[in-house]
């Protein structure tokens, strides 16, 4: 196989760094050289525009820039090739510590201490155990599986909700709509890290938030939604805020990416906000890896971690 060009398409962020480290094996464009271009073997890419890829006669992969990739099926007329999904362990581990880290804020009552401070309170509530707050993760893929190790090592219980059955050891695993109201039944803090498919899309609304367990040792259920924004139901995050549904959430994601300034959640007191920065994609991690793929693909061997179309990741 010759190696062909490389058409770098992101939208949303300047591509320069992605640019600069691909270059180092291979030439990289921002623009094919007309629809056909046949000199364009593999895309990397990030919210391509639609019929970018559609009429490229040589192209042999798409790589993601990201952990998602509802963003290039987005494209009605993608061709059939092998889409590559992004496994890295940096990325892997800055999700691991963003579910870690809110998991701890939320049991060892963050919120409720920056509250205190701010009013200039001096008290100390009860703090319960790691052993009494059950952690459920939506997802049990690289990401849903790194971080149910960490909260085991840690001492919480651990469940596990997915869309077919993925055991795991020590975890208390659910699978498919029947699981799924076991599984939140059993859940103080639901960890949302599913990928999102047409079936997975508005997942997290008012009737799955209900389902929580509330009697538990944080005095409430907790939300914290790391994976993708139209996983959720914003309106019904807010409203199970207002009427004790939730007692709290931590959330990356959104519906609608930037939040809008009008959204009720900028100053929610319930809401801890991050700006889609849970597991950012480093190129200097993730380049490459893809020209690595690249190259063992041009030897005859298999592309790994390719997206199964069917089920969308």
């Amino acid at each position: 196989m010759e190696k062909g060009r490389i058409l770098l398409a992101v939208t949303g962020f300047h591509p320069q760094r992605w640019r600069e480290l691909l270059s180092a094996e291979r030439e990289v464009v921002l623009e094919p050289d007309g629809a056909s271009d046949p000199s364009i073997t593999y895309a990397v890419v990030w919210k391509q525009r639609p019929n970018l890829l559609s009429a490229l006669p040589n192209l042999r992969a798409v790589f993601s820039i990201g952990a998602g990739v509802d963003h290039i099926f987005a494209d009605p007329t993608l061709p059939d090739v092998p889409i590559v999904k992004v496994v890295a362990d940096n990325l892997t581990q800055y999700m691991t510590e963003y579910v870690v880290w809110r998991v701890l804020d939320h049991h060892r009552q963050g919120m409720l201490y920056r509250s205190q401070q701010k009013k200039k309170i001096w008290h100390e509530p009860p703090q319960r155990p790691a052993s009494d707050i059950s952690v459920g993760i939506m997802g049990l893929g690289t990401l849903g599986r790194a971080a149910a190790s960490v909260l085991l090592s840690l001492g919480f219980p651990v469940n596990g909700w997915s869309r077919s059955d993925r055991p795991m050891k020590d975890v208390s695993t659910y699978s498919g709509e029947a699981g799924l109201i076991p599984f939140l039944n059993a859940t103080d803090i639901l960890v949302v890290l599913l990928p999102l498919t047409p079936q997975t899309q508005g997942i997290v609304n008012y009737g799955v938030l209900k389902e929580l367990r509330k009697r538990n040792g944080l005095g409430g259920s907790v939300l914290i939604n790391a994976g993708r924004g139209r996983l959720q139901k914003d309106a019904d995050i807010v409203r199970a805020l207002e009427d004790g549904t939730l007692k709290e959430a931590s959330l990356d994601v959104f519906e609608v990416e930037p939040l809008p300034k009008t959204s009720p959640l900028w100053s929610h007191p319930k809401v801890f906000m991050t700006p889609h920065a849970a597991a950012t994609s480093d190129p200097v991690h993730l380049a490459p890896i893809m020209l690595r793929q690249m190259a063992a693909f041009e030897r005859g061997e298999k592309l790994e971690n390719i997206v199964d179309r069917d089920a969308g990741y």
